[in-house]
């Protein structure tokens, strides 16, 4: 349709400003203006110092911005803007809501395009120098979320794989390390929590199955959990 920007949902990465990718931090060096979500850091949004900015901040337990107003707010900056950028936590296409908005884009005529971004497992595991899959050991590997739609149940069954990756695991830790106990896992199953990944605060922590069972101490920032032999401490590891 004549006249109007082009959006793009751009994957921020896990929090470091200099993980986004290079695609990613030019289309930002040339952004009109920044929807962004709340895990987005300052270090980040400096990389866009000329856009306007928007906070469309969504936070478990929080007040944030409804999503049906965030995709208003997309189509109505694609009409005054030329070149829009939705910038993500992570990747856009993993626990992105991206599509709701790219529902909400095209329905208006609008033109999007998908900058990924890596993803807060990706980029724990780099940090916790723990590969997520292992010759021999595991050969799957599966990301999940209790988050659920309003209509579902809040919590569905869990993936059957190697290695389990709980996004926003924080609060929702030790029910998963309940239930996989209950289906009969080894209490003694490597466990590596990472919390607020890849920034100066970051956190590293290590237990099994029956530690996280207990719970977690409450976080500052987004937890990633991931649980499976994969995550065994090498005989070398420090």
């Amino acid at each position: 349709m004549a006249g109007l920007g082009k959006v793009y949902l751009v994957g921020a990465g896990p929090g470091a400003a200099d993980l986004i990718t290079v695609r990613g931090a030019r289309l930002l060096a040339q952004a009109e203006v920044v929807l962004y979500d709340a895990l987005v850091t300052p270090e980040m949004l400096a990389l866009c110092a000329q856009a306007e900015l928007i906070s469309v901040g969504k936070r478990s337990g929080q007040r944030s911005t409804a999503q049906v107003l965030i995709n208003q707010q997309l189509v109505d900056c694609a009409h005054r803007y030329r070149l829009v950028v939705r910038l993500k936590g992570g990747d856009p296409m993993l626990f992105g809501r991206a599509d709701e908005e790219l529902r909400a884009l095209e329905a208006a005529g609008i033109e999007v395009e998908v900058v990924p971004g890596i993803t807060t497992a990706v980029a724990a595991a780099a940090a916790s120098k723990q590969p997520l899959t292992k010759r021999g050991v595991a050969r799957s590997v599966a990301f999940f979320t209790s988050s659920t739609a309003p209509d579902q149940p809040d919590h569905p069954s869990l993936p059957e794989t190697d290695t389990l990756v709980q996004y926003m695991g924080g609060r929702e830790a030790a029910a998963t390390a309940e239930r996989l106990l209950a289906e009969g896992r080894r209490a003694d199953l490597p466990v590596v929590v990472v919390e607020n990944c890849s920034r100066p605060d970051q956190r590293i922590l290590r237990m099994h199955l029956s530690d996280l069972a207990r719970g977690l101490e409450p976080g500052h920032g987004p937890v990633l959990v991931m649980l499976g032999e994969a995550l065994a401490r090498r005989a070398h590891q420090a």
